[in-house]
């Protein structure tokens, strides 16, 4: 009997921009079998700017897909740990991610810039 091979965890680089971090992040390419060998991320998003009203989010992308988005929650700190994967491939060997705050339909939400990772 064979074990599973586990994936190897390394850090995300504090991702910043007016209003939103995504702190304490960590990022692990899974291996082919488990979690569909998709791009797994943990970390904590936080609205770091109370008084402006607007709401924060994470996205993140595999290669040859568009964004996910996963959203945090205005005023408070929100722990995320997702898989992001590419549906039509064993694993994933490349991936993005970037946080983002959200400034409503009128004015362009700002973002970080993209942390880009590979197998």
């Amino acid at each position: 009997m064979g074990g599973a091979v586990a994936a190897s965890w390394h850090g995300i680089p504090l991702q910043h921009t007016t209003g939103a971090e995504l702190q304490k992040g960590q990022y692990a390419f899974e291996p082919k079998g488990t979690n569909r060998g998709g791009f797994h991320f943990q970390g904590n998003l936080v609205d770091v700017e109370h008084t402006d009203g607007h709401n924060v989010y994470v996205q993140a992308k595999v290669e040859g897909y568009s964004w996910n988005r996963f959203n945090g929650v205005q005023l408070k700190t929100v722990a995320l740990d997702r898989v992001v994967y590419d549906g039509a491939a064993q694993y994933t060997s490349e991936a993005w991610i970037r946080v983002c705050r959200d400034r409503g339909s009128l004015r362009p939400d700002n973002c970080s810039t993209q942390g880009h990772y590979k197998r």
